[in-house]
């Protein structure tokens, strides 16, 4: 979201790749991070470059414990959960159970969420 836009959705129609003569035209949706405020994107970017650490960023923004903690809960409820384990495929689950690695009730309850 920029002041450009004032919060409302943003479609992105053309890609262009900057060294090539190729552009992809249709209808894409930036991805999650890209569609947050720019001051989000830099508290993310100054929490990622910190490593996570939460007393790093209360000196670099200089606010409490506790507002950090409301502005990255509040960030991330903005953002889609995704399952970040891929599913095996049923070859892979057949697999570990044909090397032993998984019993069969675990193979059977694994082959069950697989889509």
């Amino acid at each position: 979201m920029t002041q450009l836009t004032g919060g409302a959705p943003l479609v992105v129609e053309r890609v262009r790749l900057a060294d090539r003569d190729i552009a992809i035209e249709g209808a894409f949706e930036p991805p999650q991070l890209a569609r947050l405020s720019a001051e989000d994107q830099i508290f993310v970017a100054a929490f990622l470059r910190s490593h996570g650490s939460i007393k790093e960023m209360e000196q670099v923004f200089g606010v409490s414990y506790p507002t950090v903690k409301a502005r990255l809960n509040r960030i991330a409820a903005s953002l889609d959960v995704f399952d970040v384990a891929p599913r095996p495929s049923r070859a892979e689950v057949l697999e570990r159970l044909s090397r032993g690695e998984i019993s069969a009730q675990d193979a059977i309850a694994e082959l069950e969420s697989v889509p």
